[in-house]
């Protein structure tokens, strides 16, 4: 628990953070509504919260999408490689202050687009950072009229370990991993656990043999099944705290978590390169039993190293039955992934992790309301392994 001179602490230490480093981060949230965009967004908050943030909202000019749409096709064909560096038709931003970092978010390789809307961020800016979430090694060498303008930034990170190889080939510098993760203190059960009334949740990309099987089990009343009916990921949100929240609400009342690989089932995109999902993350913070399969990837064991972190299921749905049955049979050990399942989460994959390793590798130091956020993780993490 956060005790009331820890409070006291952090309004202080707040007040003395006036001097502390300034980061320049520019965000599309106002008009990129698709539901993948939601755990960036969860992310630029997260460090808006524990770090001095100046956060540019984007907004797109007339015409926007209907030239983004074409500049994202002519880029293929653009021998001149210049392109990239037009504006798609968002306004112009022109920074007129000095800040310590300059830190760009891109889900996927179009969002580079979005660089070109922040004029003078070289010189007004000591240190920049692009991060990288969705990138596949075999997609990169068809992005060779327009990964050049990666090259300005300082550092950049890919979050698809796969890739990093690559991207450093394609761009003539190193580039480094750095994995997603997941506000666990909005997907935490704890301090108060709810009760896990859903037995099995499926949110976004699934195996339809699996969920076929799913389907059955909940045909008969063996299960209340929750899972999606709409085009998931690319279908747009109201409002993506909102969406987060709803998301984290049903996480962490179900008994058992659906995962898969990035990209199952989609060899064209991944070229057969396997990483770790973000329902990985999500599932284990929300203290959720993840059932399907592991990612068969270092990533995976160096970051989920922890006994029953994915309970198996095959590919085509064929043991559905006979493991639910067994883990049902079993509520102690229920309890005990749970609960590991939370408070790894925890300690391991917070955005405030990940931020800091940004920081650290752009020579900032970690800010005083950074540090008391891993505090809480801590002490969160604490009594989530003693109930």
């Amino acid at each position: 628990m956060i005790t009331t001179d820890e409070r006291t602490q952090e309004a202080a230490e707040a007040s003395r953070e006036a001097m502390t480093p300034r980061i320049c981060m520019p965000t599309a949230r106002g008009f990129k509504k698709k539901a993948f965009y939601c755990a960036q967004y969860e992310a630029q908050d997260i460090l808006l919260d524990v770090a001095d943030v100046d956060l540019i909202h984007l907004e797109p000019g007339r015409g926007y999408k209907f030239k983004e749409a074409w500049q994202r096709r002519l880029l293929f064909r653009d021998v001149t490689r210049k392109l990239i560096f037009a504006n798609p038709g968002l306004h112009k931003v022109r920074l007129t202050q000095q800040y310590d970092l300059f830190l760009m978010m891109c889900q996927m390789e179009h969002d580079f687009l979005n660089i070109s809307a922040i004029e003078g961020w070289q010189d007004h800016c000591k240190a920049s950072v692009c991060w990288i979430s969705e990138m596949w090694a075999a997609r990169i060498p068809f992005c060779k009229n327009w990964i050049h303008c990666l090259r300005p930034f300082d550092h950049v990170f890919v979050s698809a370990r796969g890739s990093v190889a690559a991207l450093s080939d394609a761009i003539g510098r190193p580039c480094q991993w750095l994995p997603d993760a997941v506000d666990t203190l909005r997907f935490s059960p704890y301090p108060n656990p709810p009760a896990r009334v859903i037995d099995v949740y499926s949110i976004g990309r699934r195996r339809e043999e699996i969920h076929q099987a799913l389907l059955k089990a909940a045909g008969r009343k063996d299960i209340f099944y929750v899972y999606d009916t709409f085009g998931g990921s690319m279908s747009d949100v109201l409002n993506y705290r909102e969406h987060r929240d709803f998301f984290s609400n049903m996480a962490k009342r179900s008994r058992f978590f659906v995962v898969a690989p990035a990209k199952a089932g989609t060899p064209e995109e991944t070229g057969g390169q396997v990483e770790i999902g973000a329902r990985y993350y999500e599932g284990a913070a929300a203290g959720a039993v993840m059932i399907g399969q592991a990612p068969e990837c270092e990533a995976f064991q160096e970051l989920f190293p922890w006994q029953d972190a994915v309970i198996t299921l095959q590919a085509d749905g064929s043991n559905v039955g006979k493991v639910l049955s067994s883990l049902r049979a079993d509520p102690g050990r229920i309890s005990s992934i749970s609960r590991r399942n939370a408070a790894e989460s925890l300690l391991r994959h917070d955005w405030v992790y990940r931020w800091k390793e940004i920081l650290r590798a752009a020579g900032i130091e970690p800010s005083p309301r950074m540090k008391l956020r891993e505090q809480r993780l801590r002490h969160l993490a604490e009594r989530s392994n003693a109930c």
